[in-house]
């Protein structure tokens, strides 16, 4: 994780961040709005690099070194071809990187008081961040990383293989021969999997990016909003398809990216299930469900919200409905108080599942982390079995929670409606959130109340 600085300094770093990127973006304010949401700015692809950039330069002084350290790392390979680039390879290069332009090789070399010096064994330079090592073509590029990392002579070589973790096994196998033939026997038996190193990296947040992630979230909600209300939905006429497609298209008109398909389900009560065969088109008193995640400045959003609508002569939800968003919102409190640095996903959840159950809710919880990935590697607060999840990988689940680190707080949370007959209704509930030296908290707070469509 990051050193952490005094609270004090952490607050002041937060509340000056904007301050700190409108002096290095140094741009006029013409060039800032390419769209907006919800009344937020949205940068221009152009303006999104410089930031993205300088988030990166800080990411890489500041995290890579604590990392490796903490994981006993003396020099990390991140080695991939183009078009099979290694999941975490895009996020270690500078905007406007697609891929790697050939077979490049990332190298992470601790120097111990000099700090960590980063270099590249590619055809080319691959960014200004990495110095090239590769000058003279009388050798293979293979040769020629061999022979620097002899004469560097680590003792423990960090390699992107892991059978827990699908995001740290970038190395493909016929790149780690070619490695291990170039090295030979003896610095071979070096290797050692680099996977807490990738997740480290992957999911610590840095100060810059908590503050930002708000108006990623703002964004996500102010669509959400829109899409979720009679600008787009007309009762008895519009369907969920038409939502989930008006909401993909949407973010496309605003520059973003969806990192999965959005979805619109369903909820509706028994008797009037009975009256409508169709299960697609939206009718009054139906309670709407929707999944949706957008993806800016390389961070995930991803956000359950529900929305009532309303029929002839009510202007709100029935109280038995507005009583399972209490409850679902009593359990997301139960699920973030137990966050603690160093609690595993297991110890979380079954401290959550014990009190719940104990307060009388009903949960299944499968939150999961985020950041440059939507289904992110990290600590995984999970209820399921594991055997049904990840091929019975048990790590998930034993995972420690560090700081700076954000999350999907997922869960379905079952209640009775006693103006559906009595009928059980899952609220399935997710929103964003960060993990501090501060606690668990909202990252643009919460659905505490039905959006509404008349």
């Amino acid at each position: 994780m990051v050193p952490q600085k005094s609270f004090l300094k952490a607050i002041v770093r937060l509340l000056t961040s904007a301050l700190i990127l409108a002096a290095f973006l140094d741009l006029a304010p013409s060039s800032l709005g390419a769209a907006s949401a919800g009344g937020t700015a949205i940068l221009s692809q152009r303006d999104r690099v410089v930031v993205q950039n300088a988030w990166l330069k800080w990411r890489l002084d500041n995290i890579i070194p604590s990392l490796m350290r903490r994981e006993g790392i003396d020099l990390w390979l991140v080695i991939n071809r183009e078009y099979t680039e290694d999941p975490v390879y895009l996020s270690l290069m500078p905007r406007p990187t697609m891929n790697s332009g050939g077979t490049v090789a990332l190298i992470f070399d601790d120097r111990g008081a000099a700090g960590v010096e980063r270099l590249s064994c590619s055809p080319h330079a691959v960014a200004a961040l990495y110095k090239n090592i590769r000058s003279a073509r009388t050798k293979t590029q293979f040769e020629t990383l061999a022979d620097f990392i002899r004469e560097r002579n680590p003792g423990k070589i960090g390699i992107d293989v892991s059978a827990n973790w699908p995001l740290a096994d970038g190395l493909t196998a016929s790149l780690k021969d070619k490695l291990e033939k170039a090295l030979g026997p003896e610095l071979s038996k070096r290797f050692v999997p680099a996977e807490n190193l990738v997740v480290g990296w992957l999911e610590t947040r840095s100060p810059e990016e908590q503050s930002v992630y708000r108006q990623i979230c703002g964004i996500a909600h102010g669509i959400i909003a829109d899409f979720l209300s009679n600008n787009v939905i007309t009762p008895d006429v519009t369907t969920t398809d038409d939502v989930v497609w008006w909401a993909r298209q949407r973010v496309a008109d605003l520059g973003l990216e969806t990192w999965f398909q959005p979805s619109l389900s369903i909820v509706r009560a028994k008797a009037e299930e009975a009256k409508y065969a169709d299960r697609r088109t939206i009718r009054r008193g139906d309670l709407l469900h929707c999944d949706f995640g957008i993806r800016y400045l390389g961070l995930c959003t991803d956000m359950q919200w529900h929305a009532y609508v309303c029929k002839a002569g009510e202007e709100d939800a029935p109280q038995g409905l507005k009583d399972a968003l209490r409850r679902a919102n009593q359990l997301a409190d139960l699920i973030m108080n137990e966050f603690k640095e160093g609690r595993s996903g297991q110890e979380i959840t079954s401290s959550v599942v014990s009190k719940g159950e104990s307060a009388g809710l009903r949960p299944s919880i499968y939150s999961h982390p985020l950041g440059f990935y939507g289904h992110a590697a990290g600590m995984t607060p999970d209820s399921r079995s594991v055997n049904s999840i990840d091929e019975g990988n048990p790590l998930r689940w034993n995972y420690p929670l560090h700081l700076d680190t954000a999350y999907a707080i997922e869960f379905s949370s079952a209640s009775t409606v006693p103006e559906w007959d009595n009928q059980d209704v899952r609220i399935a509930y997710e929103e964003t959130a960060i993990f501090t030296g501060a606690g668990c908290r909202f990252v643009d707070g919460r659905q505490t109340k039905f959006l509404i469509i008349k």
